[in-house]
C-alpha cells in the first residue's frame, strides 16, 4: 500500500485490428504509458471466458482466461498460427467490441492455431504444453471438458445435457472425453497460449515497476465449470435448476435491485471442505495478479438471497455468510492476502468489522460522493490512508458523462468542493484524488480521455451494449500524458 496511483483499464478495451484488445503490441504500449507517467498500478476487470451478455463476471470459468485475449500476432511471431490466417482479417469497429463478429472470426482462427501448433512445435513446446496440461488438471480438465460439451450440445447451458453427463456421473465424463478427445485438447491448448502471453505481460510490467490489480466476482456464474463440477458446493434441486440466486436489494443503479442470477454457495459444504475450493480460486487469482478486488465483498458478511422463481431481486433477505472462518483459512493456506475489499453499497459494522479484522482496504468512489452534507466518507476529506479511491469503476458513467447528468444543486455542490468553474470536472475530480491521503488511487482511461457518457463501459441492470468501448492509438496523446505525469509527481505518487 505505498503512495501510488493506476489507471483502470480492461484489456478488452485496448486498439489492434482484430476487434478486440489483446495480450499483443497494444497491451505492452499501455503499460509503456503508465509507466513513462509515473503509474505504479494497472488494474483489470476479470480476464476469465465469457459468456453470454459478453460480462467479465459471467464467466465460464473461475480459473480460466478469455482466449479472445490472445494476441494472434504473437502465435504467428511463436510459430504457432500460419501467417495466411491472417491474411484476410475483417474490418472490425475501432472504438467497440462487436462481440458476435470477434467470437466468430478468433475462434475459428485460434483453432488453425492448435491445428499448426500440433505440426510445427518443436519437442520442448509440446514438452511446455504437456507440462502445463499436468499442473493444472484440477481445473482445467473439467473445464475443457464443459466447452466442448457445450460445443457438441449447441451451446445450451448444462442442466440441459443428457443426465449423466449433466449431473457430472464419472462413467459419463470418462466416455465423453474420450469421445470429444481433439476438442478437449483444443480448449486446453488455448488456456496454454493465454496464460503463456498473460505471465510474458505481467513480467513485462514488474519490470516496468507496475502492479497488477486483478478483480474476482464473489460468485460463479450458473452456466460455468465451477458449478457443473461441483454442484454440491451451490443451492440446487432434484432438476438440476438453482433454488436461489444472488443479487442485491433495491440501490443507486436499480429501483427493482440487481437479479443476478449466480447461484448461492452452500457455505455449510465448502466449510466442510476448508473451503477448499476458496483456497484454489485464491491461489490461481494470485499468481495471476499482485492484487486482488473482491467484487461485492460484503456479501462474505451476509448476502441477499432470492428465490430464484422471483423475477427481480426486490423478493429476498439477508443471510450470514461465514467470512471470518473463510479468509483465516485461505491466510492460512496462502500467507497474508493482498486483497482490496469493494464496499460499496449497503454496508454494516458488521462488514466494517469483517474488512478491519484482516485489513483489506476498502474502496471510495468520488462520484457517489456529494450528498447533502460533508460527512460523505466517499469525500476525500474523509479518506483514510487504508483504502483506494477511484474516479468512478466499470459500473458507473464517466466523470464527464456523471457531471453532465447532474441536477443543478448538486453541480454547483461540486464546484464549490473543486473551487473551479467545472470546464474540466474529469481533471478536477483527478487532482482531488491524487493530492488525497489514499495510498492507492485509481482514474479510468476514459476520464484521462476526457471522454462522455458514450464511453461508459457497464450499465448495471441493462441488457447488451456493455462491455464493448474501446480507444484508438491517437486517442492516447502526448498532452495526456504529459498533464498526468506531471499531476503524479506534483502529489507524491
Amino acid at each position: 500500500m505505498d503512495r501510488s496511483s493506476g489507471v483502470l483499464l480492461h484489456p478488452t478495451s485496448l486498439p489492434g485490428r482484430y476487434g478486440i484488445g489483446e495480450f499483443g503490441e497494444y497491451a505492452y504500449s499501455f503499460i509503456d504509458f503508465l509507466s513513462a507517467t509515473g503509474q505504479k498500478l494497472w488494474q483489470v476487470l476479470p480476464l476469465g471466458p465469457t459468456g453470454y451478455g459478453d460480462s467479465p463476471y459471467q464467466c465460464f470459468s473461475a480459473f480460466a482466461g478469455n482466449p479472445l485475449l490472445i494476441s494472434l500476432d504473437i502465435l504467428v511471431r511463436e510459430n504457432a498460427l500460419s501467417p495466411a490466417e491472417l491474411v484476410n482479417v475483417p474490418v472490425f469497429p475501432t472504438e467497440r467490441v462487436d462481440y458476435g463478429a470477434v467470437i466468430e472470426f478468433k475462434n475459428r482462427v485460434l483453432r488453425q492455431s492448435f491445428g499448426w501448433y500440433q505440426q510445427h512445435a518443436t519437442a520442448q513446446q509440446l514438452s511446455d504444453f504437456r507440462v502445463f496440461c499436468e499442473r493444472n488438471a484440477d481445473w482445467l480438465d473439467d473445464y475443457a471438458l464443459f466447452m466442448a460439451l457445450k460445443d457438441a450440445h449447441g451451446g445450451k447451458v448444462w442442466n440441459t445435457w443428457e443426465r449423466d453427463i449433466a449431473r457430472h456421473e464419472p462413467w459419463a465424463v470418462a466416455r465423453w472425453r474420450t469421445a470429444l478427445s481433439e476438442e478437449v485438447d483444443t480448449y486446453r491448448y488455448l488456456q496454454f497460449q493465454f496464460f503463456n502471453q498473460w505471465d510474458a505481460l505481467k513480467a513485462y510490467a514488474h519490470g516496468k515497476g507496475i502492479r497488477i490489480i486483478g478483480d474476482i466476482p464473489i460468485f460463479v456464474a450458473n452456466d460455468s465449470a465451477d458449478v457443473w463440477s461441483h454442484r454440491e458446493q451451490f443451492y440446487f434441486d432434484a432438476n438440476l435448476n438453482p433454488t436461489f440466486i444472488a443479487g442485491v436489494p433495491p440501490d443507486y443503479f436499480s429501483a427493482t435491485g440487481q437479479r443476478w442470477g449466480n447461484p448461492l454457495y452452500r457455505w455449510d459444504v465448502m466449510q466442510q471442505q476448508d473451503f477448499a475450493w476458496w483456497i484454489e480460486r485464491c491461489r490461481s487469482a494470485f499468481n495471476l495478479y499482485d492484487m486482488v478486488r473482491i467484487d461485492h465483498f460484503r456479501g462474505f458478511e451476509a448476502y441477499w438471497e432470492v428465490p430464484a422463481s422471483e423475477p427481480t431481486a426486490i423478493v429476498g433477505r439477508w443471510v450470514k455468510a461465514p467470512g471470518h472462518d473463510l479468509f483465516r483459512a485461505i491466510e492460512r493456506a496462502l500467507g497474508k492476502l493482498p486483497i482490496i475489499a469493494e464496499d460499496l453499497g449497503i454496508i454494516t459494522p458488521e462488514v466494517e468489522a469483517l474488512r478491519d479484522a484482516f485489513g483489506f482496504p476498502g474502496m471510495r468512489v468520488l462520484q457517489f460522493a456529494f450528498v447533502a452534507d460533508t460527512k460523505s466518507t466517499y469525500l476525500p476529506h474523509n479518506y483514510i490512508p487504508n483504502c483506494v479511491a477511484y474516479s468512478g469503476t466499470h459500473d458507473n458513467n464517466t466523470t464527464l458523462g456523471w457531471f453532465e447528468n447532474l441536477d443543478a444543486a448538486t453541480r454547483a455542490q461540486v464546484l464549490r468542493y473543486t473551487g473551479t468553474s467545472g470546464s474540466e470536472p474529469n481533471w478536477d475530480m483527478i487532482r482531488l484524488l491524487m493530492g488525497s491521503v489514499a495510498s492507492i488511487i485509481v482514474v479510468t482511461l476514459q476520464d484521462l480521455m476526457s471522454l462522455g457518457e458514450p464511453a461508459r463501459m457497464n450499465l448495471p441492470g441493462s441488457q447488451g451494449g456493455n462491455w464493448s468501448w474501446r480507444y484508438t492509438p491517437a486517442m492516447l496523446s502526448a498532452g495526456i500524458a504529459e498533464r498526468l505525469k506531471e499531476m503524479t509527481a506534483t502529489y507524491g505518487r
